[in-house]
């Protein structure tokens, strides 16, 4: 089925292009979220107008997303998340936490913005690309890292005060 993408889609293609998808993709998922119509002479014309603002819209932003890229070239953040003693994670780090973690440092940045292959199940270090608009990237170091463990903290403490109340005692 061939669809006139209103919005730009990722992995699909930006305004203004006519695609050919799978008709459930267009009927279920695509139109019913405007990123898409039928390519009729008036959708196209209505299309095109939508783009040109867009464009406009884009180039305006771009000089400010640049120089956001910019700030946030090898940017190093740190996510402490529980693991096991080899380093496996218990859980996965996704683009949710790290747009999070960026958020902390007073970075704004969406999670669709976040390119990860796959979720992170690793204790390691991480270069993780932030595609902010088309053409504009930066890559950010991920720190993943055990959580200090609340009961870890306190066991080493209680046997040496012990210890030292036996010597007190000789």
């Amino acid at each position: 089925m061939k669809v006139l993408l209103c919005k730009p889609v990722k992995k699909l293609g930006t305004i203004g292009d006519v695609v050919t998808v799978k008709p459930g993709y267009a009927r279920n998922y695509l139109i019913p979220r405007h990123m898409a119509v039928l390519p009729t002479a008036s959708n196209v014309k209505a299309v095109e107008v939508e783009k040109q603002k867009h464009l406009e819209e884009l180039a305006k932003m771009r000089g400010q997303l640049e120089a956001k890229a910019a700030l946030l070239r090898g940017k190093e953040i740190t996510l402490a998340v529980n693991a096991n003693e080899e380093g496996h994670l218990y859980g996965s780090v996704g683009p949710a936490q790290i747009v999070a973690a960026l958020a902390t440092e007073g970075f704004f940045v969406e999670a669709e913005m976040v390119n990860l292959d796959q979720p992170i199940r690793q204790l390691d270090k991480y270069d993780v690309e932030l595609e902010l608009v088309e053409g504009v990237t930066a890559v950010i170091h991920v720190w993943v890292v055990r959580a200090k463990e609340e009961g870890a903290e306190n066991a080493p403490a209680e046997p040496a005060e012990a210890d030292a109340g036996t010597g007190e005692d000789e």
